[in-house]
């Protein structure tokens, strides 16, 4: 049978609510197909979280507190080289109930047999150079510090009078130190 010219079947002209079906059919399609994982499945997700970072609590510090007990003032973690493992940042001080002791700020790394101590893999900051830590920051893969000091023993422990700005940034497989300038300066 011939149609008269300009007079198609029905079916054969594709209208939009055409088009939007197809599209929405195959959007769930594809959702679907996305959400399915194999049994067995193992692969990780890039961007997924790193391992915990070791207990701060529970680390030996190279600290001298006498009879007094080491405290963990302020910790974080982060994974700084990228490996899975997140490492931890500790800044500790002698728990000497007033005054300012100065603090030690540590890195800690996972110790090579599970269960053992965290392993202080870095000293940042030693207790000698009687810093203390104003506050700690792990943002965007750097560990920041800004640090509160005396210049010699006559500046009263209740008013610092230098302050410093640093952090460390993992740069080619090595922890890079980098210090803002001092404040004042040129």
């Amino acid at each position: 049978m011939q149609l008269p010219a300009g007079h198609d079947l029905p079916h054969t002209r594709a209208r939009a609510l055409h088009w939007l079906t197809t599209a929405a059919v195959l959007a769930a399609v594809t959702g679907a197909a996305a959400m399915i994982e194999p049994t067995g499945a193992t692969a990780t997700t890039a961007g997924a979280a790193p391992v915990a970072g070791p207990d701060a609590e529970r680390a030996p510090y190279p600290l001298d507190c006498g009879p007094l007990d080491v405290l963990v003032a302020d910790h974080a973690s982060l994974d700084l080289d990228g490996d899975g493992r997140a490492e931890t940042v500790a800044v500790v001080r002698c728990d000497a109930g007033s005054g300012t002791p100065p603090h030690g700020v540590y890195l800690l790394t996972h110790p090579a047999d599970e269960g053992a101590e965290p392993r202080v893999a870095e000293t940042l900051v030693d207790p000698s150079e009687l810093m203390t830590v104003d506050e700690l920051d792990t943002a965007d893969g750097e560990i920041s510090l800004s640090l509160h000091g005396y210049s010699s023993t006559d500046v009263p422990r209740c008013c610092p009078d230098q302050f410093r700005e640093v952090s460390w940034a993992w740069e080619d497989g090595r922890l890079a130190l980098h210090v803002a300038p001092a404040p004042n300066s040129v």
